[in-house]
């Protein structure tokens, strides 16, 4: 599925995801992925449960970088734990859950505002 909005130059927009993979800025991830304000990287968790803080780090350490992450939890939305949602508001970093597909609509939405937007988004099939 194709997705591609009018976006800042240099920001990581999400051109296509399914099948495994991402395609982001050209480049095309296979797994998941997070997405940071200046980068796209590898993100090696395949299921909500190994979403956590500690997964999560890179977002943590560069919390001045955001003012929201996007959690795309695979094909169906799910509930993240309290702890989780606690880290967050801890960090100061709104987070948003949302199904995979909806989390890659909304973050370039969110990018084409220019927003201090960041996405961690569990592949799906």
């Amino acid at each position: 599925m194709e997705i591609t909005p009018s976006v800042p130059l240099g920001r990581p927009v999400i051109e296509a995801y399914g099948g495994g993979r991402f395609r982001i800025a050209g480049r095309v991830h296979e797994g998941s992925v997070l997405i940071l304000p200046d980068k796209a990287i590898a993100w090696p968790v395949a299921s909500l449960e190994a979403v956590s803080r500690a997964s999560l780090a890179e977002v943590f350490e560069r919390a001045q970088m955001l003012d929201i992450l996007l959690l795309g939890t695979g094909a169906q939305l799910a509930m993240v734990d309290l702890g989780l949602r606690a880290a967050f508001i801890e960090a100061r970093i709104a987070l948003e859950v949302m199904a995979t597909g909806a989390a890659c609509r909304t973050f370039n939405v969110l990018l084409a505002e220019d927003r201090r937007v960041g996405a961690a988004l569990i592949a799906v099939p």
